[in-house]
């Protein structure tokens, strides 16, 4: 489990094909990761992964088919920064929204702009996801937990602090980029409990 409050950046180093699926190496340091041990669960980009082991500085981690597919790591390349979380251990605070690492569905950056020292970007996501974005309401984009400021059928805003810019990979983003995008998880099972539309 995470909040979607991104604590550290690093880098995608090797990629290695291994039976159909892919073993990445990241490289990172500071934020917690250097805690992270064998086994362990981190959010990469907004997708939770196990580490396979510690090389020389980055950390390893397969991934499968299914990630590669549905996910945006089909197309990073090495050298791509990338938004790290460690996993919550019981007492830290919760301070982005419940995050499960379970990515929904690949959505697309449709504009950015300056507000005052703010920034303001648009996405877009598939039609089917629509319903469970609220304005007001918590999405996590690339890892990043983000309050939704308005919504306009399959499209949403929202709002970039300088700090949140800065110390995430969300400042490198333009229009049309790829980005990771879970829906909320209460949401999400909100849906399952009362039956709603299936796909």
């Amino acid at each position: 489990m995470f909040t979607g409050i991104v604590t550290a950046v690093g880098r995608i180093g090797a990629a290695e094909a291994r039976g159909g699926d892919l073993e990445i190496a990241i490289e990172a340091h500071g934020g917690g990761v250097e805690r992270l041990r064998v086994g362990d669960s981190v959010a990469v980009q907004g997708v939770c992964l196990t580490v396979t082991r510690w090389v020389s500085g980055a950390f390893h981690a397969d991934l499968s088919a299914e990630t590669l597919a549905k996910t945006t790591f089909g197309g990073l390349r090495p050298g791509a920064r990338v938004n790290l979380e460690p996993s919550l251990r019981a007492g830290d605070p919760l301070g982005g929204h419940l995050v499960s690492g379970h990515v929904d569905a690949v959505g697309r950056v449709l504009d950015t702009r300056d507000d005052a020292r703010s920034w303001r970007m648009r996405f877009e996501l598939p039609a089917a996801l629509a319903r469970f974005v609220a304005p007001k309401g918590s999405i996590c984009i690339d890892g990043v937990s983000l309050t939704v400021n308005e919504v306009d059928g399959a499209t949403f805003g929202v709002n970039l602090i300088p700090h949140t810019r800065a110390e995430t990979t969300l400042g490198d983003r333009v229009a049309g980029d790829p980005v990771n995008v879970e829906i909320d998880l209460i949401a999400r099972y909100l849906d399952r409990l009362i039956g709603g539309p299936r796909e």
